[in-house]
């Protein structure tokens, strides 16, 4: 089997003729394709179907293309994912590679180019992927993350910390993913809500508060003098610590 035979491709595209048209061509290939219209059913799509690849559009209905990728970075960094979308300003597609995509094109395409591009991507992916296996520490491999006295394992779910031994939920275990990955930076109640529970910008809501005193009851020695998980006013919250000696 070569390195892009039989592949799950994921389309998150809502028009109907692209999707379609995209969907044949691939199948065509003999690539298993899977089709979701809008950004609550790309995700689901996403998490159940666990695709090799993602086509992603960028304005759909209900989550936008951006949110959705944000979404699956926190749970995979190396997921390739290739961005067909409307939008061709020059600030599009580096907002885009910033948050993390792999590749980027607009419409309208070119359907050869567009095939060559998700054979080089897929090829890429398994490439990489058999390098990492190989080169990965043992806890790397365990999909371990330490920060003072604490341990998270993600593999598991379960954390080592000042509190004893905590079995996460799968929200904490994104919003801390989140703060892993923005670690040394501010986020906002708002931003926190947009990427950890896709909600749109403006919702009111104290639900990021109360995750925030969890993590501090959990990995705080002084819950009511965090280390880790401190608050910046007017910018929201910040997760930080010194390297690992």
């Amino acid at each position: 089997m070569t390195a892009t035979a039989k592949k799950r491709i994921l389309i998150i595209e809502d028009d109907r003729h692209i999707a379609e048209g995209i969907e044949l061509n691939l199948s065509l290939q003999g690539h298993e394709v899977k089709v979701a219209q809008n950004g609550i059913e790309g995700l689901e799509a996403w998490k159940q179907w666990c695709p090799h690849l993602i086509v992603l559009d960028l304005m759909l209905p209900g989550i936008d293309g951006m949110q959705i990728l944000q979404n699956i970075r926190l749970e995979d960094e190396r997921l390739p994912v290739l961005i067909l979308s409307a939008k061709v300003d020059a600030a599009d597609r580096v907002d885009g590679f910033l948050v993390g995509v792999d590749d980027y094109m607009t419409k309208p395409f070119s359907l050869e180019e567009f095939l060559l591009r998700v054979g080089r991507l897929l090829t890429r992916d398994q490439w990489q992927r058999e390098q990492d296996d190989t080169l990965k520490t043992p806890e790397q491999k365990q999909n371990v993350y330490r920060f003072g006295a604490n341990t998270v394992d993600f593999s598991s779910g379960q954390a080592e910390c000042c509190a004893g031994t905590i079995q996460l939920t799968e929200q904490e275990i994104k919003l801390l993913k989140l703060f892993i990955v923005n670690k040394g930076k501010p986020l906002s109640r708002s931003r926190l809500l947009e990427i950890g529970w896709g909600y749109n910008k403006g919702t009111s809501t104290r639900t990021v508060d109360n995750y925030i005193v969890r993590f501090r009851r959990y990995f705080e020695e002084q819950p009511k003098k965090p280390k880790y998980f401190k608050s910046r006013r007017s910018l929201g919250y910040v997760f930080d610590h010194d390297p690992i000696q």
